[in-house]
């Protein structure tokens, strides 16, 4: 069974995010996972599938209070959503989204559509970022590609000196209308003649062959706020594409659609992120563990008041210097245990909204040496002696096997020596006699 994800991380929200932010998170992800857009995509009809889940739920009230205190085992017993039920959007938030998803059209009917002009399409980009940049937001420059106005038509797809003729199918409107379940009711779409632009063009425009829109690439500089997390998105307003089709003597820029950039935060070689909280790993040696000591912890972006341990102590440590890279002065208690917790107070990451940051969780790592010197295991053996603690017996060495085997053999040629010397005179003095007879 497949797991179902945080409708909150689906959206790229807050839990303390509005209606409004809700809403524009939905669009966004309806107009770029919509399967009209995305023909023969079944991953994009799965995510358009699970981004108007997670609306039907965050947008409701009642649900989603049920939500944040059950999680999905709570809507299911009080019997969650199955599908997007659009009789909860208001009618103007339905054209709307028609709107931006197929370019224009609605239902014919209802209160007679949107009013105003539409607006063109938004878009998406990423950037990645460090925790560090968390700590303190940063400036980043983000480059993208969007549509826009052809310079050489003006957006009118028609060859420069020439002009579009009237659509002959919609007569100039741009809409025709189409009837259903015996006429039922009708439906108003754009024209399949002329694409909702109400005019057919002759000759096309050698600059964007009569799309009156060519692609240019853009840089700009985008404001990165403290606190933000991994997979929400900063809207930059006006930085997104033109409608298709530009009503006669609107504004460009004002029409524009907005630019979403999605935040990807890195992940850290020492820190990990829980929420606006900070953990991380402290290596402290067994001595330090057993006798106690002050150790650096490293910082991101300042210090902190002080410190308490799990074991009810308090660290009377004082504040880290200011700025990224600082550190914070510990005090590791006597008789510290492996994992045991610390937490520094201020030491974690700004909150987006409050801008209070959370806290520094340090878990003790006693490593234990893997090599000894000769002093070090002999004060080793003499602790494990006072507490009548078992261990293995002194292990030797390589070179030390050597001397000793040198040391054995030197010792036995000795002995041979003397017993040959020995040998040799009792012979001599023997034959020496024997000539004197």
């Amino acid at each position: 069974m497949p797991i179902q994800r945080d409708y909150y991380e689906v959206l790229s929200v807050e839990r303390t995010a509005d209606g409004e932010e809700i809403k524009r998170a939905y669009r966004r992800l309806a107009m770029k996972y919509h399967p009209d857009r995305n023909p023969g995509d079944t991953e994009a009809e799965v995510k358009f599938k699970e981004a108007a889940e997670a609306y039907e739920v965050l947008s409701d009230a009642q649900k989603r209070q049920i939500y944040d205190q059950y999680g999905h085992e709570g809507l299911k017993r009080g019997g969650g959503p199955a599908t997007h039920d659009f009789s909860r959007m208001h009618v103007e938030d339905i054209f709307s989204m028609f709107n931006d998803i197929f370019g224009g059209g609605g239902f014919g009917g209802a209160r007679g559509g949107r009013s105003g002009p539409v607006r063109g399409y938004d878009l998406e980009t990423e950037v990645e970022i460090t925790l560090e940049d968390v700590v303190s937001g940063i400036e980043r420059e983000v480059d993208f590609t969007r549509m826009d106005l052809c310079e050489k038509c003006a957006g009118s797809g028609a060859k420069p000196g020439s002009k579009p003729q009237t659509c002959r199918t919609c007569g100039g409107q741009g809409k025709v209308q189409q009837s259903g379940l015996g006429g039922m009711f009708r439906m108003v779409t754009s024209c399949p003649a002329c694409g909702g632009r109400g005019q057919v063009i002759t000759e096309f425009c050698d600059g964007c062959r009569g799309k009156g829109r060519v692609p240019k690439k853009r840089k700009i500089a985008v404001r990165i706020p403290p606190g933000i997390s991994d997979g929400q998105a900063v809207r930059v307003r006006g930085e997104g594409e033109p409608p298709a089709q530009m009503p006669a003597g609107a504004s460009v820029e004002s029409l524009r659609g907005d630019l979403h950039v999605v935040v990807r935060v890195a992940e850290h070689g020492v820190y990990q992120r829980e929420g606006d909280h900070l953990v991380m790993e402290l290596p402290i040696s067994f001595a330090q563990a057993a006798l106690g000591a002050e150790i650096d912890v490293p910082m991101i972006g300042g210090g902190a008041p002080g410190d308490t341990g799990d074991n009810g102590e308090s660290s009377k440590s004082g504040p880290a210097p200011g700025g990224t890279g600082g550190t914070h002065k510990l005090t590791v208690p006597r008789g510290t245990q492996h994992g045991t917790l610390f937490r520094i107070e201020g030491g974690g990451l700004p909150n987006l909204r409050t801008g209070r940051r959370g806290d520094l969780v340090v878990a003790s790592k006693v490593e234990i040496p893997r090599k000894l010197t000769s002093q070090q295991e002999k004060l080793l053996r003499e602790f494990a002696a006072s507490e009548n603690l078992s261990v293995l017996p002194e292990t030797t060495g390589l070179w030390k096997s050597i001397k000793e085997a040198l040391a054995g053999g030197a010792t036995g040629s000795a002995g041979t020596g003397a017993g040959g010397a020995a040998s040799g005179g009792e012979s001599g003095g023997a034959s020496g006699g024997r000539k004197r007879k």
